[in-house]
């Protein structure tokens, strides 16, 4: 494993364990070269997957793009760090163990809103609105649609108009106190 700092090809591994979610080994490695310490994972990959964009254009598929397309959707959200590395693991066995050689990116737009969803409403609407191209408002106001019970919160609770009172002059109408 290279140093990230100086380029060296000699790390040593000074500590070893497995992630919260046991699905990767947490290793922490220092550089004798520079005494740089950094942090690698080590996961399994079932398959290789390749991704079909929708230009035609096949590219591997990258965890590491995943992971930062969900990070952008979930900045400056209260989620914890656990849950969301969850849903990048989740994401990523599901498309290694379909069995398929390829999956299209609509297929991972579709189950990363999926997760989303279910993860953050923000950070789904955030996702969704780049993920689908949104141009207007309205396109906003369906998306709003779909969440939770399928309708949309209104602003204020429904209710019997009301007449304003009408402005005081600077004098107390009688009767009140």
């Amino acid at each position: 494993m290279r140093c990230p700092y100086c380029g060296g090809s000699e790390t040593q591994v000074k500590d070893s364990r497995p992630s919260e979610d046991g699905a990767a080994i947490r290793r922490r490695r220092v550089c004798p070269d520079c005494a740089g310490r950094f942090t690698t994972f080590e996961r399994v990959q079932l398959r290789e997957v390749v991704v079909l964009k929708r230009s035609g254009k096949r590219v591997p598929f990258d965890r590491d793009k995943l992971q930062r397309s969900i990070d952008v959707a979930l900045r400056k959200r209260a989620v914890d760090p656990e849950r969301i590395e969850r849903l990048v693991s989740g994401i990523t066995r599901q498309l290694e163990s379909a069995g398929e050689p390829e999956v299209t990116s609509e297929a991972i737009g579709e189950l990363v809103m999926a997760g989303l969803k279910g993860l953050d409403d923000v950070a789904y609407v955030r996702f969704a609105s780049v993920y689908k191209n949104f141009r207007e408002a309205k396109d906003f106001e369906d998306l709003l649609g779909t969440l939770s019970d399928g309708t949309l919160v209104p602003a204020a609770p429904p209710g019997p108009e009301v007449e304003p009172e009408p402005e005081a002059s600077g004098r107390r109408r009688a009767g009140r106190s």
